[in-house]
């Protein structure tokens, strides 16, 4: 069995990549979901003292809705620290 540097560089590259991408990936679901919490905040932003949006709008909306309320109910169950949670991903200690 013979041991090629070509070889081991290609692996170890291999998994460099691997690992950012999936640093990546989990950066985008993370961001995803704040993206659906501010949108589903900006339709109901008048429960928390937000301006709301036009009635019309946010009537002509509420169907497409029901995914961002159960996002939105499940969010404020397991309200967390978002600061730390991003700090977890990038790997800061």
């Amino acid at each position: 069995m013979g041991f090629s540097i070509a070889s081991y560089l290609r692996r170890l590259f291999s998994d460099i990549h691997i690992m950012h991408r999936e640093n990546a990936v989990a950066l985008t679901v993370v961001e995803m979901q704040e993206l659906e919490n501010i949108f589903a905040l900006l339709l109901l932003g008048s429960f928390v003292g937000f301006p709301s949006p036009p009635t019309f709008l946010a009537v002509e909306l509420l169907p497409y809705m029901e995914r961002e309320f159960k996002i939105l109910h499940r969010r404020a169950e397991d309200a967390g620290d978002m600061l730390a949670e991003m700090c977890g991903i990038l790997g800061i200690d």
